[in-house]
């Protein structure tokens, strides 16, 4: 695939950009399976995260298709009308913020219950991988957001139910596009913080294998209304 020199601020955007051009212009036809996050990394000469993030843009404009452990695939095109979303206002938006957060709670918290009375032996092998990664990585902002994503989706899979697994896919990718920045600062990159995260994904991991429904829901909502908090803080009035 063709790359050009990154000018912008807004690197990720570029990168994004770039990309989709590639896809319109039919030099990444559909089924084509884009080169990893890594091998994206080093020919943009940026970091892993920002190759996340431009990835995340693309998924949220239905032009890629990102399979967890598979890499990210070209969507077929259902529409010429493709742009980046307006993540300026979103980030201004207080209110669509908040809303997205409060479809997100009700979302993650029916997740931990449904995954605790249907999880198999083999999601917990899948949790006990990501909370070993996870305990490893504190500290780490860029990986710890990685496994801390990763739990949720793998929390959203142990449903078993593929209809909570896309509508979780979607709200995330909404809400880490608007609040990245803060969420990486305040939560990943100092070691209490990360450590207090990995704990709490720990507690929701012990409910679901105990396949208590109840105490699952709980533990999420007291990690759900820390992880908030510290969102909210950071949105404009």
């Amino acid at each position: 695939m063709e790359i050009s020199k990154i000018a912008h601020r807004k690197i990720y955007e570029e990168i994004a950009e770039q990309i989709k051009k590639q896809i319109i212009d039919g030099g990444l036809p559909p089924g084509t399976k884009l080169p990893s996050t890594r091998e994206l990394s080093e020919s943009y000469q940026v970091g892993r995260s920002t190759v996340r993030e431009a990835l995340s843009a693309l998924k949220a404009m239905g032009l890629v298709d990102i399979r967890q452990g598979e890499g990210s695939y070209v969507r077929s095109l259902e529409s010429e009308d493709l742009s980046m979303p307006d993540l300026e206002s979103l980030l201004l938006s207080r209110k669509t913020v908040l809303e997205l957060l409060e479809a997100r709670q009700s979302l993650e918290i029916s997740n931990a219950g449904l995954a605790a009375s249907k999880r198999t032996e083999e999601d917990l092998q899948a949790f006990e991988s990501i909370l070993s990664a996870m305990e490893k990585n504190i500290g780490n902002e860029e990986e710890g957001e990685k496994y801390d994503l990763q739990f949720h989706m793998t929390l959203a899979r142990a449903t078993h139910n593929s209809i909570m697994v896309r509508l979780l896919e979607t709200i995330s990718s909404q809400v880490e596009m608007a609040i990245r920045g803060t969420r990486r600062l305040e939560l990943y990159s100092k070691t209490p913080a990360s450590r207090r995260l990995w704990m709490e994904h720990k507690d929701i991991f012990e409910a679901v294998k105990k396949k208590d429904p109840g105490l699952a829901q709980e533990k999420m909502r007291i990690h759900l209304y820390h992880v908030e908090q510290v969102l909210i803080r950071h949105l404009k009035p």
